[in-house]
């Protein structure tokens, strides 16, 4: 089996969303001096490669702690979305609708992983249009995962995209990496949350397991 990462590292000065704090590491123990290292861990529950949970959005939303562990691992087909085009339409997922029938999670190569780490990853990236979301929820899917900053355009301020995945209390993976080192087939995939108390979203270690 071959494991493929998903995720991108944490670490400081990493690409956050525009106007959230960046994560902090501090060291209070040291080897030479407690004769041990620890690291204190400063960051959002949206840092990095993470997920959200529809309490992020919705009031009365569900939290990742009160999902079944099982919700983050499935089976999961990745549909290539690298046109050119700022918008992934109805006619890009239609070819794959087998596929997506038999899939738990639908992630989305647009190749916007290129641009980590400078600006132009902020702007200009392709997003689901409200057609498109129609017809995803329409499938029996546990969550749907993006290459990109966010599910919704980076113009888009009421976070339509993210109301209509999270209103099927399914969860939302934005910021993945790799995706081009996929199969066009089903595969395995993992992608757990930290677990703690009423989390709206969390940093994972998105997987893909690959026969």
């Amino acid at each position: 089996m071959k494991i493929i990462d998903l995720s991108h590292r944490i670490e400081p000065g990493m690409p956050v969303y525009p106007g959230m704090e960046a994560p902090v590491l501090t060291f209070p123990f040291d080897l030479d001096k407690d004769g041990f290292v620890e690291t204190r861990i400063t960051l959002l529950s949206h840092t990095g490669t993470h997920m959200d949970a529809p309490a992020h959005i919705l009031a009365g939303g569900i939290t990742l702690d009160r999902m079944p562990v099982s919700t983050f691992y499935g089976q999961a087909i990745c549909i290539e979305a690298v046109s050119g085009r700022q918008e992934i339409t109805i006619d890009d997922l239609m070819p794959f609708e087998s596929e997506i029938q038999a899939a738990d999670f639908v992630f989305f190569r647009t190749g916007w992983s290129r641009l980590w780490g400078k600006p132009d990853y902020f702007e200009g990236y392709p997003a689901l249009t409200t057609e498109a979301a129609v017809y995803l929820n329409d499938f029996t899917l546990k969550g749907v995962g993006f290459d990109t900053i966010s599910a919704d355009a980076a113009q888009a301020h009421d976070f339509t995209i993210h109301k209509m995945i999270l209103g099927k209390n399914r969860i939302i993976i934005e910021n993945l990496t790799n995706l081009d080192q996929l199969p066009p087939v089903l595969f395995s995939t993992a992608c757990f949350p930290l677990h703690f108390s009423n989390s709206d979203g969390s940093p994972v270690r998105a997987v893909a397991l690959i026969e």
